[in-house]
């Protein structure tokens, strides 16, 4: 018998779940001959590719590891002084394994389903609290996506929330000293709703003009410089001019918080608690405010409830699905968080504890004072009066500047050089002595002179923070236990350990969420991500040290065009949401610069998603809803007619594609065509893909723009809320107006401004994405499609008849998801809620609740999951059918049964009592899987609305939690 070689790593096999010995057998339950004939009946032939992928054959896991470490070795990573918001840091590594490369905190989705999410809920308060005391603010939400986006949400929310003596005013005052990156985000999200950026030194800013109704300030400011606030915050209070101030965590131990000098927002970046740089992201931004704005705070809270027992239990709070609830009327599109980033910055909070972060803090004071004495005696002058880490040193000559420059980079070091004569250093917790030997060593070179006068063999046992008084900080924090106990490794291990175990993830099954596409995050995927030529890039270190990065992107651009059909891609939107924005702002800008200003009617399906009518609404565009069918499609006769009564100013069509119902529309080339005759541009939610690679494209269809998913589609995990990554893909015309930035030279004359803070957003998780598609190839790719399809429409044979299937094509299937219809279970007193809810107790994560028909389910497998696990969650599903059957027959009390008391937790089933009118076993193990790998819910079920009422959203003491009617703290709502 002959033997051919072949690989034993053929990673399609590994990622798709489906094997041949199954396939068979799902095809005979669909009722179809074959794979190819589901497709043919599936996807309508109009919109097919007529040929496959061009992209290169699929690697080994083994090959592209080689390949890809060669790519990335073309990265050289030099010490990085250059600061403006991202700062070399140390990751404990005890951090590093267990949470960033632990599937247990990575593949887990977003917490909505509160009973088994408390661990990283726990996790979220902590970071809440840590930013709450650092900030001395008294709400905080738990992540945005970054420093700037999450100042773009403070003069959003200051325009929603306008004082009455300024209801007219659409001013905004924003520092010379912010962020360059973040002033970039601000002039595009203010133009749309009409704000005008005033920059200026706030020192002399006119805080009596009724125009201005907000500002904007940096502390320390972005040259380095601590100024003194005072004056500034009570001139604006005094005018009743709200204020934010863009404040560096770390710097806040030494501090005088923005809390405390009467800011009514804080905001910034936690990546220096030990986030790595990633050449600009994944970072969390954090946003912390008055109470008095807690039902106005953009993005996720994590608050305290208690279950069904009277037990604590935490949950996210009402205010974060404010844009599915208020849709156009929303005040944020934030769907995404930072919520895997996040984690790690509260639990390096938590394991260095206040003592070692204010070590931390002045160690890099201290270095920093050392420096400024070693050059100011080198006969340098050091220009920041006062200053954390950063000196602004003044040289005299731009040719003394450049020969400084290229002797640092000879030594391999970075440093901020300024337009003017002028060289910014920020200093870092990695920063030691002989850093700064080196340091030093550079400037004495190049300008022949030695010093003596600064030792910097030992630093100092004290030094003096010379700061005014008023900037001192006299105030505590991070008092509370959590803070304070965890400071060695196996304290901190056990103490993640244990909020891991409460936690479902991918580790423990699937996540079959419609919309969501949980599927598998390979290993082999993650690797590079830990990489220091990954992880310790600045985002703005010059292009020459990132070749690497920059053939990492130009060959995912390269593939996600080919997958789109685009003629170019930005990768520079750092979520879904943001991608969204971003590709109405590209159509916004292609309507101005043909003159059409008046162009600002957006079409949306009622069925869309919430995110869909509220980022049109930021982008300043006027909505105009279009009905849907009885089939749940787009009503073709109300487009053609909203699109004909308004061709003069439609701006665009919003679409999902295949539909937000799990079906793909046969008359979406009909649809894409009555939209462009009528000067709209078509506007695709890639929430969808997974049903689209290799099959079809956006392009295909008619789409002019789509944002595509990276933590759906193309792998990225979405670590429990967050990161994802969102890059948008255009047509020709429109590719002159993608995202440019502020300080990288991207992008097109005709560019955009920044939508995220750093040029390539979240720059160090694109290697998952580009690992995918590396060992997957343009075959795979298409095959997953394909299994995806055949999953979905497996569960769907099985369960058809124990649970309406509300939606299918003209051939009986679905896409990839379908939604099963549970409304008629009403009758018997059972919510969908309740079959969500017990779902957990046979070891499952429920689908998509109520979206987005309420009283639904919509169910989406992946191609990553194999006929076993679709057969154990079916199973499921039909023993809930009987268990809801024994309620409708009589046979289980309409108020006391097991879906009703759902989830289950071990102390219930080990109380002392039984008092329910099943038995425990029927409870707990309702199937034989559960006997086997049994997942207990950490809470019973969680009371949302006790936790509205009585709003925590802090680390709060148990006295207080006890009784909440008499909390005092300015997290409790009455």
């Amino acid at each position: 018998m002959s033997y051919k070689i072949k690989p034993a790593d053929i990673f399609k096999e590994r990622h798709n779940g489906p094997v041949k010995s199954q396939i068979q057998a799902m095809l005979k339950t669909v009722k179809v001959d074959s794979l190819d004939q589901l497709i043919d009946e599936t996807v309508p032939a109009a919109i097919r590719l007529k040929k496959p992928l061009n992209i290169p054959e699929a690697l080994t896991e083994r090959d592209f590891l080689k390949r890809f470490k060669k790519i990335v070795q073309q990265n050289k990573v030099f010490r990085s002084y250059i600061g403006l918001g991202y700062h070399d840091t140390v990751l404990p590594p005890v951090i590093q394994r267990n949470i960033l490369e632990n599937p247990g905190w990575y593949t887990a989705y977003t917490p909505y389903q509160a009973e088994i999410a408390q661990g990283r809920l726990e996790a979220l308060i902590n970071y809440q609290t840590m930013v709450m005391d650092l900030t001395g603010m008294e709400i905080a939400n738990a992540s945005l996506l970054d420093e700037a986006t999450a100042a773009a949400e403070a003069m959003g929310m200051f325009y929603a929330q306008r004082k009455s003596t300024r209801k007219n005013a659409t001013r905004f005052f924003v520092s010379e000293q912010v962020l360059p990156q973040t002033l970039d985000v601000l002039k595009s999200r203010s133009t749309p709703l009409g704000i005008e950026l005033i920059v200026g030194n706030h020192r002399e800013a006119d805080l009596t003009d009724e125009t201005i109704f907000g500002a904007l300030l940096q502390y320390p400011g972005a040259d380095g410089e601590v100024f003194d606030y005072t004056n500034f915050f009570k001139q604006a209070h005094d005018s009743d001019i709200m204020v934010a101030v863009a404040a560096d965590l770390l710097s806040l131990t030494l501090l005088t918080p923005p809390g405390e000098l009467g800011a009514d927002v804080a905001v910034g970046s936690s990546q220096r608690f030990g986030v790595p740089m990633g050449y600009g992201g994944p970072h969390a931004g954090y946003f912390a405010t008055k109470d008095a704005f807690k039902r106005n705070i953009p993005g996720r809270i994590i608050g305290q409830s208690v279950d069904a027992h009277g037990n604590k239990a935490y949950r996210m709070a009402l205010q974060t699905r404010e844009q599915h609830i208020r849709r156009e009327k929303a005040t944020s599109n934030i769907c995404t968080a930072q919520v895997l980033l996040s984690v790690m910055a509260g639990m390096y909070a938590v394991y260095h504890g206040p003592r070692r972060l204010k070590y931390i803090a002045l160690n890099v004071y201290l270095l920093t004072q050392l420096l400024e004495k070693a050059l100011q005696d080198l006969g340098l002058e050091q220009v920041n009066e006062y200053y954390f880490d950063t000196l602004k040193i003044r040289v005299e000559s731009a040719e003394l500047k450049n020969a400084i420059r290229q002797e640092a980079e000879a030594a391999q070091i970075n440093l901020r050089y300024f337009e003017d004569n002028f060289i910014g250093i920020s200093l870092n917790e990695n920063t030691d002595l002989a850093d700064l030997q080196e340091l030093v060593a550079v400037f004495s070179k190049v300008m022949n002179k030695t010093t003596e006068a600064a030792n910097l063999s030992e630093l100092p046992n004290e030094a003096d923070i010379n700061w005014p008084e008023a900037l001192i900080r006299k105030t505590t924090y991070l008092e509370h236990e959590v803070f304070n106990r965890y400071h060695s490794e196996s304290e901190l291990l056990r103490y993640m350990k244990y909020l891991e175990n409460k936690d479902f993830s991918l580790t423990n099954g699937m996540i079959p969420l419609g919309s969501c596409t949980m599927k598998l995050n390979a290993t082999a995927e993650m690797i590079p991500v830990t990489w220091p030529e990954i992880g310790n890039l600045h985002p703005f270190a010059p292009a020459d040290q990132a070749q690497g990065y920059q053939q990492i992107f130009a060959d995912l651009e390269g593939w996600l065009c080919e997958v789109t059909g685009f003629a170019g891609i930005s990768l520079q939107p750092n979520s879904g949401a943001q991608g969204e924005y971003a590709g109405l702002m590209v159509i916004r800008a292609y309507h101005e610069a043909r003159g059409d200003h008046h162009r600002n009617v957006a079409l949306i399906p009622t069925s869309a998603h919430g995110t869909n009518p509220a980022s049109a609404a930021m982008a300043g565009m006027k909505i105009v809803l279009v009905k849907c069918d009885e089939s749940g499609n787009i009503d073709v006769a109300d487009l053609r007619a909203k699109a004909e009564a308004h061709k003069n100013d439609l701006s665009c069509l919003m679409v999902t594609y295949p539909s937000t119902h799990g079906v793909y529309e046969e008359s979406i080339i009909e649809i894409c065509q009555l939209v462009h005759e009528n000067g709209g541009r078509v506007y695709m939610d890639g929430a969808n893909m997974n049903a689209q690679v290799g099959l079809t494209s956006p392009a295909n269809i008619g789409a002019d723009v789509c944002h595509l998913n990276l933590h759906k589609t193309f792998c990225i995990p979405h670590g429990g809320g967050g990161p994802g990554v969102g890059p948008i893909g255009v047509v020709a015309d429109l590719v002159p107006f993608l995202p440019g930035h502020a300080i990288v030279p991207i992008g097109d004359e005709k560019a955009i401004s920044a939508v995220s803070a750093a040029p390539w957003g979240s720059a160090s998780i694109l290697p998952i994405s580009y690992a995918y598609i590396s060992m997957m190839g343009g075959e795979g790719l298409t095959e997953a499609t394909k299994f995806a399809i055949l999953n979905a429409n497996y569960i769907k044979a099985r369960l058809q008849d124990h649970y309406p299937v509300l939606y299918t094509g003209t051939n009986g299937h679905c896409a990839h998801e379908m939604i099963l219809d549970c409304r008629a279970f009403k009758k018997a007193g059972v919510e969908v809620e309740d079959i969500a809810k017990r779902l957990m107790d046979y070891g499952f994560h429920a689908p998509t609740v109520s979206f987005p028909v309420p009283g639904t389910l919509m169910v989406e497998p992946t191609e990553s999951e194999p006929k076993e696990e679709l057969d154990r969650f079916c199973d499921a599903m039909i023993s809930i059918r009987e268990e809801i059957r024994e309620i409708e027959e009589g046979r289980a009390d309409q108020k006391n049964n097991v879906l009703k008391n759902a989830p289950h937790t071990a102390q219930v089933a080990l109380a002392e009592n039984w008092d329910k009118p099943y038995t425990r076993e029927k409870a707990v193990y309702p199937y034989e899987f559960s006997r086997i790998a049994k997942f207990w819910p950490a809470v019973s079920r969680v009371d949302n609305a006790y936790g509205d009422r009585n709003l925590i959203c802090s680390c709060t003491p148990l006295e207080a939690y006890a009784q909440p009617e008499e909390v005092t703290t300015a997290t409790g709502i009455e």
